[in-house]
């Protein structure tokens, strides 16, 4: 008997069915090749050839010879069919061995492993010498019961409406609490600038007056230390810092626990150590019942998380586009298909309804008037014509009769047709595509892939640059306190030196913290 050996050559160029029509017609006719088949999505051809007569370099030139790109593929691995099944009945080790053993005898199976403990048994055969259902019958026919693992094809793990829910809602908590703490904080800047221009020109209308006394309300100590423009700052900022920053507290907790440090920790880090040491100042400006006001970065928090969660929010709202149409033509798929048994001059003689998953390659399926095609094919008999419109676009049904290819999950209109299953499960032209969408979601672009580099780098990079920051002050106040004493708002003799030192150096490396936050806006 001859040999026969298979080969997988990776075919570029191709464009259409016809590409694909001519490459097998043309192959078929030279000596030494057996069968080939061509899959236009994957752009990857089977060949069974006859290593005595032809080699896979020869086959590569005679594809190359057509005006096709063509290299062989070395894996051949890729052309091996993949199992899971559930298996019931299995009571404890020997049942396993019987079954992986009774597999492994099984002519076309590869590899088998079968878990006791998850009862699943996880099985690699040659799609050539043997399909699902032979291997479910072997299991059967051993005296346990088996089905196929069920698939989820609600492709729910696309669906991005949780996320899109929870950023929207954590922008407008957000939004909410800090409209009324930038109103404050603008206010406050005009009244400032019109106090000192007063100071300036000594006389002032009593317009002017009033003014600077609606200012003075919010400068109004309700408590000594604590000023009406403080306490409301904070009442806004607390439920922002818990809402708003909820989900960033807990997405970079995971990364302090894997040792990484991401966007989510310079957000965290930034609004938590500008909330803190706020409210510290305000604790310590009351104990000391301070008449000056210390400065406090209240309106820090709100303003980076609205930005951050709107960023977020828009992201995700973008990504469930995508996932919607991938969602949409995976909903396309066929569930079952309708396998006879065929007998001499292609007499019916019996017909079972199948899983998809459980066709197997050469099975003769029967599809109906108005039936889906569970998988690609040829066609055996039966005249009809086809809406393919969901693969070409092509409004306009397609004749096929005897010989024509077919497209799974395309629809058959007016015939009923018998064909013979050319591409099943993951390698058909409509798994394939939703492969590529899925593909190109995940992967990421080249510059997205530096900016997470990055930011890997950029995180520590800044928190060491405000300790830094921190250090270097307190150490050039306890050399030179003028330097200080210039820069520091709001100094009164009453408080120590020390003090002073500590309070600068602390606004400076916090507002390092702070600033640098926003870079993190431009990486996203």
């Amino acid at each position: 008997s001859k040999t026969i050996s298979k080969c997988y050559v990776q075919v570029t160029g191709m464009t259409c069915a016809s590409c694909v029509a001519n490459i097998e017609r043309n192959l078929r006719r030279e000596d030494g090749i057996h069968s080939i088949l061509v899959a236009l999505m994957a752009g990857k051809a089977e060949v069974r050839y006859n290593p005595a007569v032809i080699h896979p370099a020869a086959i590569a030139e005679l594809i190359r010879e057509l005006g096709f790109g063509a290299t062989v593929m070395e894996n051949c691995g890729e052309g091996d069919g993949i199992l899971e099944l559930v298996v019931r009945g299995m009571t404890c080790a020997s049942c396993v061995h019987k079954i992986e053993s009774t597999l492994m005898k099984t002519k076309g199976v590869l590899y088998c492993s079968v878990a006791l403990a998850t009862n699943k048994a996880h099985i690699k055969y040659d799609p050539e010498a043997i399909g699902p259902r032979d291997v479910i019958q072997v299991i059967k026919d051993l005296g346990f019961t088996t089905s196929l693992v069920k698939k989820d094809r609600s492709a729910s793990h696309l669906d991005h409406k949780q996320e899109i829910r929870q950023w929207k809602r954590s922008f407008v908590v957000s939004l909410v609490f800090c409209i009324p703490v930038m109103g404050l904080m603008i206010y406050m800047m005009v009244m400032d600038s019109q106090l000192s221009d007063a100071h300036a020109h000594h006389n002032m209308s009593s317009e002017k007056m009033e003014a600077l006394h609606s200012s003075m309300v919010l400068e109004y100590q309700l408590l000594p230390g604590l000023s009406v423009m403080n306490f409301l700052s904070f009442l806004f900022c607390v439920p922002v810092q818990v809402f708003g920053g909820w989900h960033f507290y807990i997405q970079a907790s995971r990364a302090l626990r894997h040792n990484t440090a991401n966007m989510d920790v310079l957000v965290v880090l930034a609004t938590s150590i500008a909330f803190l040491y706020s409210l510290i100042i305000l604790l310590v400006a009351m104990a000391e019942r301070a008449k000056v006001n210390p400065v406090t970065f209240f309106d820090t928090p709100p303003m980076l998380f609205v930005f951050i969660s709107l960023g977020r929010w828009l992201e995700h709202v973008a990504k469930g586009k995508t996932s919607e149409a991938l969602a949409r033509l995976i909903s396309l798929q066929a569930t079952e298909a309708t396998i006879v048994t065929l007998g001499p001059d292609n007499v019916l003689l019996s017909e079972e309804q199948v899983d998809v998953e459980l066709v197997q390659r050469g099975d003769i399926v029967k599809v109906v008037p108005g039936g889906k095609f569970p998988v690609d094919g040829r066609v055996i008999e039966g005249h009809s014509m086809v809406d393919e419109s969901l693969i070409t676009g092509e409004a306009m049904p397609v004749t096929k009769k005897p010989g024509s290819t077919v497209i799974a999950g395309s629809i058959n209109q007016n015939g009923s047709l018998l064909i013979s299953a050319t591409h099943v499960g993951a390698d058909t032209t409509l798994s394939q595509i939703v492969k590529l969408v899925e593909e190109a979601q995940t992967s990421k672009a080249p510059i997205q892939q530096f900016a997470d580099k990055l930011s890997g780098y950029f995180v520590p990079f800044i928190v060491a640059v405000s300790v830094v920051t921190l250090f270097a002050w307190i150490i050039i106040g306890f050399v030179d306190f003028e330097i200080v004493e210039k820069y520091f708002l709001g100094y009164n003799k009453s408080i120590s030196a020390a003090e002073v030192i500590i309070r600068f150096a602390f606004q400076a490396s916090i507002t390092v913290l702070c600033i640098a936050c926003p870079c993190s806006l431009g990486l996203a």
